[in-house]
C-alpha cells in the first residue's frame, strides 16, 4: 500500500497549533509579567490582539486543519483511511466525488462517499506536497481516473 496523503499532516494537525498557541501565550505572558512587575499595566490592546489571533486561529484550524484525517493509503481497489485509533476501508466504487483544492495551504482533497463511514459522509485529507504549488497532483489525478473506472465497472 502506498500513502497518498501528505506526510506533513502530523505537522499541520499537531505541531503547528502548539507553535501558534504557544507563541501567542508567550507573547501575552512574557511582556505582560515584565510590565506588571515594573509597576506599569500594559494597555488592553496588548492582550486583545493576541487573544483575537488565538480565537481566529482556532476557528481557521477547526475549519481547515483539525478535520483532516491522519493518513490515507492506496490499497488498489480501495482506500484505507486512518484517523486517531480508527481505521476504515473505503472501496473506490463507493466514492461519488473527489474535490481537490490545490490553491489552499495545505492542499485539501475531499472524498464524498456513497455510504457514510465512521468519519462521516466526507473524508478530507491533505494532498501530497509538491515543489510546484499550483501544478496538478499526478497522485490525485490518478485516483480520480481509478475512481471513475471503478464506478463504471460497478454499473
Amino acid at each position: 500500500m502506498t500513502q497518498i496523503s501528505s506526510r506533513m499532516t502530523f505537522f499541520y494537525k499537531r505541531v503547528f497549533p502548539i507553535f501558534w498557541f504557544g507563541f501567542l501565550t508567550l507573547f501575552i505572558v512574557g511582556p505582560g509579567v515584565i510590565a506588571w512587575t515594573s509597576g506599569n499595566a500594559p494597555p488592553p490592546m496588548f492582550f486583545a490582539v493576541p487573544i483575537f489571533m488565538m480565537v481566529f486561529g482556532y476557528f481557521l484550524m477547526k475549519r481547515f486543519v483539525f478535520n483532516l484525517v491522519d493518513e490515507v493509503l492506496d490499497a488498489g481497489d480501495a482506500l484505507l483511511v486512518k484517523n486517531g485509533g480508527q481505521q476504515e476501508r473505503i472501496p473506490l466504487a463507493d466514492i461519488t466525488n473527489i474535490s481537490y483544492a490545490q490553491m489552499m495551504n495545505p492542499p485539501h482533497v475531499t472524498l464524498s462517499l456513497r455510504q457514510p463511514t465512521s468519519f462521516g459522509d466526507k473524508v478530507i485529507f491533505c494532498a501530497p506536497t509538491r515543489l510546484l504549488p499550483f501544478a496538478p497532483s499526478p497522485v490525485i489525478d490518478d485516483l480520480i481516473r481509478r475512481v471513475d473506472a471503478a464506478r463504471r465497472r460497478g454499473r
